[in-house]
Order: C-alpha cells, then structure tokens, then sequence
C-alpha cells in the first residue's frame, strides 16, 4: 500500500510539473544595479538564474529633437525608394482607369442630354464639373495610395511648383483662373450660341486653359479663356435649348409690305423648325445700295433647337423668295 501511495504521489507531481506554464516558476523583478555610468544593469532574479539586461537612460536632452515646418521645406527630402517600375505601373493603369471611366460618364450625360432636351442645360452645366472632379480624384489617388509620399516631399513639391508657375506661367494662370471664372460665373454653357470678337458658334467645350466654339462654316476655334473674360460675349439662348434666329432678305422699295409681311409671317409658322411659345416679329428697314433706295425685310423667329439655327434661316430666305415670286411682288430671278 505504501508503495503504491508513493507511486501515485510521484505521477501527480510529474503530472503538475509539466502542465504548469514555464512562466509560473519565474519571478522576474528588475534590480537596478547602479555601476557609475549613465548606463545601468537591470538584474532579473528567476528561477533559472540571474539575467542581467541592460537599458539606456539617456538624457532627454540628448534624443533627436521633431524637425521643424522650416527645415523640411529648406531640406531635400531622400526620395530614394519612393518611386519603382511597380508605383509607375499602377499609376498608368490608375490613368486609364480614370480615363475610361470619365468617357464613360461624359458618354452616359450626353446621350442624356439627347434624348431628353429638358436636362441639356443642366448636363452642360455640371459636365465640365464632373471631368475635373474626376481627375482631381484620380490624382488623390495615386499620390495618396501608391506613391505615399513623406510630408517633407510634399511641402517641398508644392514650393518648387509654386515659384516655377509664379515665374513661368502667367499666361497659363491667367488661362485657368479665366476658366474657372466661366465656370463659376457662367456668362454660357456648353451648346450655347455664342459671339466673342469676331467669332460666332456654338461652345463645344469649356476647359480650364481655353475655350472651343463650332463656327457656321464647321470650322473649330479655340480661344484662349483670359482672351474670353477680357472681351463682351454676346449669348444668344442663354443655356435654353431655343434660340432666336433673324433671316434677312433684301426686296424692292416700292413692294407691298403688308402683303410682304404676311407671306413671311405664314412661311415662319409653317416650318418644322419653328418655336411657337416665342413670337415672330417682321420688321423693314430701308436702306440704300448704290445709290438706289431698298427694303431690308428682317424676319425674327425662334427654332426649337439650337442645332437648327442655320437650316431655319436658309429655308425661311428660301421659302419667303418663292412665295414674293408666286405673287408677283417680286420679279422672277
């Protein structure tokens, strides 16, 4: 029996020593030896023996002070690093992404902007918004999430570029701060009818450097936006999607105008092109050409869309001659 009682007690304590943690049987408490230098001995008592570990007290006068907001702007940043074949491969692939996507989104609003002409004024108005946008995210992005550059780099990124463009580029600033005032301002929209010195169009696009108009000859401008804010812009339908169109058409002094502006009144409401909510005005002015006395006939009309200014005038010059002829008012050419 005793010998069985001393095997059980032996198994039990093997048992217990295995299944308690080693860290039970230290008892760590750090005994500070001091040994005349500025550096000291941390003695730790365990059960295994005596661990010496030692620790750095040195003064707080001594530890590398922040840098300042003046030192890192007067102080080269190492970019060492900072750019790999692997930032500038994600960078691209961001650019393209980003590009994709604002055609997309430009393509989306337009088509839009076709089929429900109620919308065309708004669309126009934020598309120019929506492309700048765009791209400032694009830009966040990859500066933000792939090249993650040190604040030191970006104060002094900032500070380069803004004394290269302070010296460098006047005309460009005052091109984008021309553009960002059309933006804000909004003297026109783009598929607005425009006349700006001696160019008339329609606005194809409103950037931050210039402007694009679409002439009658489907010839395209670009204006400069500093050129555009320093001159008188002349808007003929103020972002509506109907504009005012004036046909002229040259007739003898002598012809009955009542007659003249009746048939010119009943050819302008007829027209598939016509706006009827707008009125439409005739009115006659005499002139003189080669020292002869003649009428001009200006008629005034409103087309239901924009794009249909230029067929409009041409049928109502056309259709006006047809009718004088007709009834004899004028002669045959």
């Amino acid at each position: 029996m005793a010998t069985s009682i001393s095997r059980s007690t032996i198994i039990l304590m093997l048992c217990l020593l295995w299944i308690t943690p080693t860290s039970a049987y230290t008892w760590q408490q750090p005994l500070a030896l001091n040994t005349g230098s500025n550096d000291s001995i941390a003695v730790v008592a365990t059960t295994e023996g005596v661990a010496q570990a030692p620790q750095n007290n040195t003064p707080p006068e001594k530890a590398k002070s922040t840098p300042t907001i003046r030192e890192e702007i007067t102080h080269p940043p190492d970019v060492k690093g900072m750019v790999s074949f692997g930032k500038i491969f994600w960078s691209i692939v961001f650019i393209f992404i980003g590009y994709f996507i604002l055609k997309a989104i430009s393509g989306i609003l337009t088509l839009i902007s076709d089929r429900k002409p109620k919308y065309q004024p708004t669309i126009r108005r934020i598309l120019p918004m929506v492309k700048i946008a765009g791209w400032a995210f694009v830009t966040y992005l990859i500066i933000s999430g792939i090249f993650q550059p040190p604040r030191e780099t970006v104060f002094a990124f900032f500070a380069s570029v803004g004394v290269a463009i302070g010296f460098a580029s006047q005309d460009l600033l005052k091109n984008i701060f021309g553009g960002l005032m059309i933006l804000f301002d909004k003297p026109f929209q783009i598929g607005d009818k425009i006349e700006s010195g001696k160019y008339y169009g329609e606005v194809l696009e409103v950037g931050l450097r210039s402007t694009r108009i679409v002439t009658p000859d489907d010839s395209v401008v670009t204006i400069p936006n500093s050129e555009m804010m320093n001159q008188s812009i002349s808007n003929a339908n103020s972002s509506e999607n109907n504009c005012q169109v004036v046909a002229e058409v040259y007739l003898p002094h002598t012809i009955d105008t009542k007659r003249a502006r009746e048939i010119a009144l009943e050819v302008a409401q007829v027209s598939k092109y016509i706006y009827l909510n707008k009125p439409i005005t005739v009115l006659f002015f005499s002139e003189k050409t080669n020292n002869q006395p003649i009428l001009k006939m200006r008629l005034k009309a409103y087309v239901n869309d924009v794009r249909h200014e230029f067929p409009f005038k041409s049928e109502m010059t056309e259709l006006v001659l047809r009718e004088l002829q007709k009834e004899g008012l004028i002669d045959a050419l």
